[in-house]
């Protein structure tokens, strides 16, 4: 059961506009959204910290990362919006999806790839970057790319402990963990 109930319509004017234009037509606004909404400073800052944009790296790496960030937090709320919406457009098979959860480097990844679970892993566990590592990344990786990669790490952090802290429900349309 959430700990927040999610802002209900009508909505402040502004607030509806905002979150009309994040979602599809029809397609109500996230439980996440909503719940961010009762704090509208809070969900603007909050907005404005995204990174779902064409960035420097592929839409698959940038979802391996955030599936994986989402997982070692157990954020399944938002774990599962992103399988939901992006995991076939990143091309991810069952296998991906589920290797996103496991633990270590599967099989499935490729050797550019199993550096994104490492860095995500490596940040999630020591809150750092090792040498080692960071001389593996950047054989392959760019500054500009290294940044966002690290950053998108830290947003995704951020956001389950949000849906966690708040005990969000997921979505009916999400994907929930394998077994």
């Amino acid at each position: 059961m959430a700990r927040i109930e999610p802002a209900a319509r009508p909505y402040e004017a502004d607030m509806e506009a905002t979150l009309e234009k994040l979602m599809p037509p029809g397609v109500e606004p996230l439980v996440l959204f909503r719940t961010l909404a009762r704090s509208p400073r809070v969900f603007r800052r909050f907005m404005a910290g995204g990174l779902l944009d064409k960035g420097s790296v592929t839409l698959r790496e940038r979802e391996i990362v955030i599936d994986r960030a989402c997982a070692r937090c157990g954020g399944e709320y938002e774990w599962g919006v992103h399988i939901a919406l992006f995991a076939e457009k990143a091309g991810f098979g069952a296998e991906e999806i589920a290797a996103t959860v496991a633990p270590g480097e599967a099989d499935c990844w490729t050797p550019r790839e199993k550096l994104l679970i490492r860095l995500v892993d490596e940040l999630h566990d020591t809150a750092h970057v090792s040498d080692a590592l960071w001389s593996e990344l950047t054989s392959e990786f760019s500054g500009e790319q290294l940044i966002e990669l690290v950053v998108l790490t830290g947003l995704y952090h951020m956001v389950s402990f949000t849906v966690n802290a708040l005990r969000l429900e997921p979505e009916a349309y999400a994907a929930r963990f394998p077994a």
